[in-house]
C-alpha cells in the first residue's frame, strides 16, 4: 500500500522514517515518538516506509501535509511481485545466497555477509529475490550449507522441515529489500532489524545517510523472543545469525546512532558501533500536556499503561499484585491499554493467571483509554513490569503527572527515574510487591517522589529538547549527504564537520 499526500517543498530537509509495526499504523510508545517528531517539525518533509504485517493495516494517525507519502511493506501479506531468475541471473543470485547463508552459520565467514546482503538487495530491486527464496533451490542451498563438516549447527541434525521453515522465515524477513529505497535526504530508522533494510539499500545505492534510533534493543528482543519460539535450534541459529549480523552492519554503516538511553549504547558498542558515532538523545514529553494528576484515588490502586504484550510481562505484575493483596486486601490493579491483533491469547493467559491466583475480581483490563493521563491518575502508584524497554514514554508521562512509580530495571528506566521512584529487577514478583507495598504504605513519601519526578522531567526530558536535537541532526546529515557518493561510509567526525570527506 502506498499513500501519497503531496509534493515536496523546495529547500526543506527530506527525511524518510523507516518503521516496523509502529507508526503510522498502530499506537504505542514508538508511534507516539514518531508523531511527536513529525508534528513538531513542519519545516521538514517526511516520507514513511513502514514494515507492516499484512499490508491491510489502516493508517491510525492524522498525518500532516508535510508527510508526503507512506509506503507499507507487508512482511506476511502477499509476496512481492516479481519473476524467478533464470540463466546467469539465477547462478549469480544462488552464489550470493550461499555466501549469505554461510555467513549466518559459520563464524569464519561472517565478512561475506555484507557483500552478499547487498547482492540480495539488488536482486530484490529487480523482483528476483522473493521468487527465488520461495523455490526449491533456496531450500537446497541451506540444506547444503548447514550440514558442512565442522559447523556447530550440523550437530543439531537439521531436517528438511527445518530448512523449509528457516527459508520461509528469511524470505519474509528480507521482503523490505524490495521496497524502493529513498534516493535523497536522510533515512531515519526508528528501529533496528528489518526496518533498516531499505535504509542500507539507500546508502549502498544512492549514498543516502542512515540515522538509527533504537528505542528497545532490537537484537536483544529477538534473543528473548526466540528463546520460546516454536522452532528447532537449527532454525533459530540461522535467524539469530541474520539479526546479529544485520545489527552489526547497521551499526557499522550508520552515519549517526541516537539511542534513547545509555543501556542501548552499551549494546551498540558491543555490536561494533564506533563510540564516536553514538549520541544519546532522551525521549521527551510536554510537561504542559501531562500536568500534575491531582488527588490520588480513595481506594488504594496500582495502575499500569501500555500494550498488552509478552514483552511487558504482565504475568510478573499480576503475581506481584497477588502478594500485595496478602498484606493489603483492599488494593486493586487497573491495566490500561489495547491488545494488538494476534495478542488475544496472551491477554487470555493473563486473565486466567489472575483467576488462578484468586485475583480476578481485583484485576481489571480497561482497554484503550481516550486520555492516557486518566490511566496515571487512576493509580496511587504507577507500575512498569517490562522485560525490555528503551526509554519508556509511559514512565516519563507518569512522572510528569506527579505519580510515584515502581519499575523494572531494564533499558533506560533507571536513567529516567533517578531517585524519584523505585526500581526492581525484572521477572521478580516478590521484589516488585515489596516496592509497591513500601510506597502504598507511605503517602508522604509517594507525594514527595511524585513532585520530584515531575521536576526531573521538566529539567531533563522535555519534548522541545528532543525535537530541537533531531532537527539539528537532520540538517547536519542532509548537508553532508548532498555531496556523498554511493558506498561511502560517513564517520561521526564527518557528520559534525571535524573531518573532511574523502572517497
Amino acid at each position: 500500500m502506498h499513500v501519497d499526500h503531496g509534493a515536496r517543498r523546495s529547500g526543506a530537509p527530506r527525511v524518510t522514517l523507516l518503521t516496523e509495526g509502529t507508526y503510522p499504523h498502530s499506537h504505542g510508545g514508538v508511534s507516539v515518538w514518531c508523531d511527536q517528531l513529525v508534528t513538531g517539525m513542519p519545516d521538514v518533509d517526511f516520507d514513511v516506509i513502514a514494515v507492516t504485517g499484512t499490508g491491510r493495516e489502516p493508517v491510525v494517525w492524522d498525518l500532516p501535509s508535510h508527510v508526503s507519502g507512506v509506503r507499507s511493506v507487508p512482511m506476511w501479506g502477499p509476496a512481492p511481485p516479481g519473476r524467478a531468475p533464470r540463466g546467469r541471473s539465477r547462478r549469480q543470485l544462488a552464489d550470493a545466497y550461499e555466501r549469505f547463508l554461510t555467513a549466518l552459520v559459520d563464524a569464519t565467514a561472517e565478512e561475506g555477509f555484507a557483500p552478499a546482503l547487498y547482492a540480495l538487495a539488488r536482486a530484490a530491486a529487480d523482483g528476483l529475490l522473493s521468487p527465488f527464496l520461495r523455490g526449491d533451490a533456496a531450500i537446497a542451498a541451506l540444506t547444503a550449507v548447514w550440514t558442512r563438516p565442522g559447523l556447530t549447527v550440523r550437530e543439531a541434525r537439521p531436517t528438511l522441515h527445518d530448512a523449509v521453515t528457516a527459508t520461509g522465515l528469511l524470505e519474509h524477513a528480507l521482503r523490505p529489500l524490495a521496497a524502493p529505497p529513498p534516493e535523497t535526504g536522510v533515512a531515519h530508522a526508528v528501529s533496528g532489524g528489518v526496518a533498516v533494510l531499505p535504509g542500507l539499500a539507500a546508502l549502498e545505492r544512492h549514498g543516502v545517510p542512515l540515522l538509527l534510533t533504537e528505542h528497545g534493543v532490537y537484537l536483544r528482543e529477538r534473543y528473548l523472543g526466540y528463546r520460546t519460539a516454536p522452532y528447532r535450534w537449527p532454525v533459530k541459529a540461522v535467524l539469530l545469525g541474520f539479526f546479529r549480523l544485520l545489527a552489526e552492519e547497521t551499526y557499522r554503516r550508520a552515519a549517526l546512532i541516537t539511542p534513547g538511553n545509555r543501556y542501548n549504547r552499551l549494546w551498540e558498542e558491543q555490536g561494533g558501533a564506533d563510540p564516536a558515532s553514538i549520541r544519546t538523545v532522551y525521549n521527551g514529553v510536554d510537561p504542559a500536556a501531562f500536568p500534575p494528576a491531582g488527588p490520588e484515588p480513595e481506594r488504594l490502586t496500582l495502575s499500569w499503561a501500555g500494550r498488552v504484550d509478552p514483552i511487558k510481562d504482565l504475568e510478573t505484575l499480576i503475581r506481584a499484585f497477588a502478594l500485595v493483596r496478602e498484606r493489603l486486601p483492599e488494593v486493586r490493579l487497573r491495566l490500561f491499554g489495547g491488545t494488538p491483533r494476534g495478542g488475544e491469547g496472551y491477554r487470555e493467559r493473563c486473565e486466567a493467571l489472575a483467576a488462578e491466583l484468586g485475583q480476578a475480581g481485583a484485576v481489571t483490563f480497561e482497554g484503550r483509554v481516550d486520555d492516557i493521563r486518566d490511566a496515571y491518575a487512576a493509580g496511587n502508584v504507577v507500575m512498569l513490569s517490562s522485560i525490555s524497554e528503551g526509554f519508556p514514554f509511559t514512565l516519563i508521562e507518569a512522572m510528569s503527572c506527579g505519580r510515584a512509580t515502581v519499575s523494572t530495571d531494564v533499558g533506560g528506566v533507571r536513567e529516567a527515574v533517578g531517585d524519584t521512584g523505585l526500581v526492581v529487577p525484572p521477572r521478580d514478583p516478590a521484589a516488585m510487591a515489596a516496592a509497591a507495598l513500601e510506597l502504598l504504605g507511605d503517602p508522604v513519601r509517594r507525594r514527595a517522589m511524585g513532585e520530584a519526578a515531575r521536576l526531573r522531567v521538566i529539567e531533563q526530558f522535555t519534548l522541545r529538547q528532543t525535537i530541537d536535537t533531531f532537527r539539528a541532526i537532520y540538517h547536519e546529515l542532509s548537508t553532508v549527504g548532498e555531496a556523498l557518493p554511493a558506498g561511502v561510509v560517513l564517520s561521526a567526525a564527518a557528520v559534525t564537520g571535524t573531518e573532511s570527506l574523502t572517497g
